[in-house]
């Protein structure tokens, strides 16, 4: 009998490719979704499909029906900017919707819990690079701080009732089906407006640094931490660090663009260099990034120009 795998957020970006990935493996996959940022297109036809947000009572109702083996928890608010603005939604979702979502999973015992946590936000501003999972927390927006909340109850679940976990500390993810108009990445964004030929707006200098992983790797990455991960935190990333001049450079050479950027004010609240150490992953899971930023890059542009 195939082993069930509920994935939140799985109508979303990342969410969508990790669904692709455990069906490609033979898992049997429903997602939840309540397409607050999510596409109901990006769901494959073999998966289950409930539209519910995670905060909901009727979250328990669809862990009854589905009988989950596994929950791969990707659902969240993931806007830097917006959190800082609206801390008391990111607070709500991220952390009081976990809780929900891993009260169910000890009511129903599931047999583990794959988190999706973020490196580029729980550590704030580096003390060194690459960091590692040692590093001190010390976020500086109500997004990596809500993230980081939800580790804690992971271990508070595993201490109390037994529930197996494995968490991923995500860098700057970048790939197909990324919403340009929506909780973007750097990538997405670049790439729509030169499709568009429209202008490029760089906020500051351009000098900041970030870990790009295709969203692929990623994906594989979760279902290495279903099978195999320690009840632990991994880091998943390069550890090496590319300016967003760098990446609008290789943007700009892939695309033909012909504009030069333009410069807008820093964003509050982002990190201004950050670059994940893996090591552990690696030695753990046998996880590393394998798809190159330029390969990366030209299968993302690819799709965005399909999908017009």
């Amino acid at each position: 009998m195939k082993q069930t795998v509920l994935v939140t957020g799985g109508a979303g970006f990342i969410g969508s490719h990790v669904v692709d990935t455990l069906l490609e493996a033979g898992y049997q996959v429903a997602v939840v979704d309540d397409l607050s940022t999510g596409q109901v297109e990006n769901v494959p036809a073999r998966a289950a499909f409930y539209q519910l947000d995670i905060r909901k009572q009727g979250l328990e109702e669809i862990f009854q029906a589905v009988q989950p083996d596994y929950v791969s928890h990707q659902a969240a608010r993931a806007n830097v900017r917006e959190s800082l603005e609206e801390p008391v939604l990111y607070a709500d979702v991220n952390l009081v919707g976990s809780v929900n979502l891993l009260e169910c999973c000890c009511r129903y015992e599931v047999k583990k819990v794959v988190y999706a946590s973020t490196g580029g936000a729980v550590y704030g501003e580096p003390e060194r690079l690459p960091v590692d999972e040692s590093h001190p927390i010390r976020p500086l927006d109500p997004y990596g701080a809500s993230k980081h909340h939800v580790e804690h109850h992971l271990h508070i679940c595993r201490h109390n009732s037994g529930l197996q976990f494995t968490t991923l500390r995500y860098p700057n993810v970048y790939g197909p089906r990324q919403d340009p108009h929506g909780e973007a990445g750097v990538v997405a964004i670049f790439a729509s407006r030169m499709l568009d030929a429209q202008g490029v707006t760089i906020n500051g200098s351009g000098e900041q640094e970030r870990d790009f992983v295709y969203v692929g790797d990623v994906a594989r990455a979760n279902l290495l931490a279903l099978r195999t991960g320690k009840c632990r935190e991994y880091n998943l990333g390069t550890g090496l660090g590319t300016s967003v001049n760098q990446l609008f450079q290789a943007l700009q050479k892939l695309m033909d663009y012909p504009q030069d950027p333009q410069h807008g004010p820093p964003k509050p609240g982002e990190v201004f260099k950050t670059a994940l150490d893996s090591k552990a992953a690696r030695r753990d899971l046998g996880w590393t990034a394998e798809v190159s930023l330029e390969e990366g890059l030209g299968r993302t542009v690819e799709s965005f120009r399909v999908g017009r």
